[in-house]
C-alpha cells in the first residue's frame, strides 16, 4: 500500500508547485547520470596517450581507476545516509556540480600524481549523486513499475560509457587530451541551472511501500536483512567484471588488433554497451511484468544476468576473430543489462523506506570496493596472467554468484520480504 510520508525537514529547496510526472524526473536525471558517466570515462581511452605525456606507468593507469572507485565506494554509504536523512534534490544538483569542477581541473593535470589526486576527488564528488538520484527515481514510481523507471536512467550510463570513451579517443587522437575534460566540466556546470530548477517542485517521497526503520541510524538495518546481504556479495562480482573491461578492455582491443585509439574505444564499448541498453530495457520491462506473478522476479532475473553472462566474458578475452570478440561483447551487454535494471529495486523489496538512498550507498561501497581492484589487477597483471586470465576468472566468480542467489531466493528472501511489510 502505497503511503504519504511528510517531506525531509531539515534541508529544503525553494518551494514550487509539486511536479509528479515520474517520466519528467527520469528525463531530468538522465542527463545528469550521462555526464557523470561521461566524465568518469573519458580517462580510460586517454591511457596511450597519458602513459606518453604525464609518464605513467601501468599500474598508475589502473589507479585511475582503482582510485576512483575506492574513494566513490567509501563516500556513497556516507552519501546515502545524509540522502535519507536530508534533501536528496539538493544533494545531486552539489554534486554535479562539484564533479564538473574536478573535471575541469583534470585537465590541468601535469603530471601523475596530480592526475590520480583529480581522479581521486572525482570519485567523492560522484559518490554523493548516485544513491540520491536512484532513490528519488524509485520514489517517483510504485514497485510495479519501478525497474522500468530504473532501466530507463540506467541507459544514460551506457550512453555515457560509449560517448566518454569514443570523445576522449577522438581529442587523444587530435592532440587535444586536456580539452576533453574542459568541454565535459564545463557542460556539466551550464546543466546544473535548469536541473536545479526543475528539482525545487519534485517530490521525494511519493511511493514508499515499505515500512520505516526504527533505528536512530537506518544503515544499521540494512545488516539485519540476510538477502540484502547476499546482495552485497553477488554486486561487487558483477561489478568487478564490468569494470575489468571498461578499464582495459578499449587497451586490450588496441593491442590485440592493433586499432587506433579511436577505433579501439568504439569497438569496447558500442557493442557492449548498444546490447547493454537493450538488456536494461527487456530486463526493466521483464521484471515488472513478472513482479505481478512472482515477488522473487527481480531476484531471479538478478541470478540469470550472472549465469548468461559468465561464458561471454570468457569468449571476450579468448576469441581470436573480431566477430567473435563482438558477438561475445554483445551477448555480455545484454545479460548484463538485467542486473543493472533490477539490482536496486530488487533491494527496495527488503529494506525499510527510509533506509533506500542508503542500500544504494552501501551496495556501491561493496562494488566499488571490490570493482576498484578490477582496473590495478589489469595493470599489476597485464604482462604475467594477462587480460585473457583475468576475465576467465571473473567468469568463474559470475558462476558462483549466480548459484549463491538462487539458493538465496529459496531459503530467504520471502522471509525477508514479508518482514519488512509486517
Amino acid at each position: 500500500m502505497t503511503t504519504e510520508p511528510a517531506a525531509n525537514p531539515a534541508i529544503a529547496l525553494p518551494a514550487a508547485p509539486v511536479i509528479r510526472a515520474g517520466g519528467s524526473l527520469v528525463a531530468y536525471m538522465w542527463v545528469a547520470y550521462f555526464l557523470n558517466y561521461c566524465d568518469r570515462q573519458v580517462v580510460f581511452a586517454l591511457f596511450p596517450v597519458l602513459k606518453t605525456e604525464l609518464g605513467l606507468s601501468d599500474m598508475q593507469l589502473g589507479l585511475t581507476g582503482s582510485l576512483f572507485l575506492w574513494v566513490y565506494g567509501i563516500g556513497c554509504p556516507i552519501a546515502g545516509q545524509i540522502g535519507d536523512r536530508y534533501s536528496k534534490r539538493l544533494l545531486v544538483v552539489l554534486s554535479l556540480v562539484i564533479w564538473s569542477g574536478v573535471t575541469v581541473a583534470t585537465g590541468l593535470s601535469t603530471t601523475a600524481v596530480m592526475l590520480l589526486v583529480m581522479r581521486a576527488l572525482m570519485g567523492l564528488s560522484e559518490s554523493l549523486y548516485m544513491p540520491s538520484a536512484i532513490a528519488l527515481t524509485a520514489n517517483a514510481h510504485a514497485p510495479e513499475n519501478r525497474s522500468r523507471a530504473i532501466a530507463a536512467l540506467t541507459t544514460a550510463q551506457i550512453a555515457g560509457v560509449v560517448a566518454g570513451s569514443w570523445f576522449g579517443g577522438w581529442m587523444g587522437d587530435q592532440g587535444h587530451w586536456r580539452i576533453a575534460f574542459f568541454a565535459l566540466g564545463a557542460l556539466g556546470l551550464l546543466y546544473s541551472i535548469p536541473y536545479f530548477l526543475f528539482l525545487r517542485g519534485v517530490r521525494e517521497d511519493a511511493h514508499v511501500e515499505t515500512k520505516k526503520s526504527d533505528a536512530k541510524l537506518p544503515i544499521l538495518d540494512l545488516l539485519t536483512v540476510p538477502t540484502y546481504a547476499l546482495l552485497c556479495v553477488a554486486f561487487p562480482i558483477f561489478v568487478f567484471g564490468l569494470w575489468l573491461l571498461y578499464g582495459w578492455l578499449p587497451n586490450f582491443l588496441h593491442e590485440k588488433f592493433s586499432f587506433s585509439l579511436s577505433d579501439a574505444a568504439f569497438n569496447a564499448t558500442a557493442f557492449v554497451q548498444s546490447a547493454s541498453l537493450v538488456g536494461m530495457l527487456s530486463g526493466g520491462s521483464l521484471a515488472d511484468w513478472l513482479f505481478r506473478r512472482t515477488t522473487a522476479a527481480r531476484m531471479w532475473l538478478l541470478a540469470t544476468s550472472l549465469l548468461f553472462c559468465a561464458p561471454c566474458l570468457y569468449a571476450l578475452g579468448h576469441c581470436e576473430t573480431l566477430l567473435g570478440t563482438r558477438i561475445a561483447a554483445c551477448g555480455f551487454g545484454f545479460f548484463s543489462g538485467f542486473m543493472m535494471a533490477n539490482i536496486f529495486p530488487a533491494a527496495f523489496e527488503i529494506v525499510p523506506a527510509d533506509t533506500r538512498a542508503s542500500a544504494v550507498g552501501v551496495l556501491n561501497l561493496f562494488g566499488a570496493g571490490i570493482s576498484g581492484c578490477a582496473t590495478l589487477f589489469g595493470g599489476m597483471w597485464k604482462k604475467t596472467l594477462g587480460i585473457e586470465g583475468l576475465l576467465t576468472c571473473t567468469a568463474a566468480a559470475y558462476v558462483f554468484a549466480g548459484v549463491a542467489l538462487i539458493v538465496g531466493i529459496k531459503l530467504l528472501f520471502a522471509r525477508d520480504y514479508a518482514r519488512i511489510r509486517a
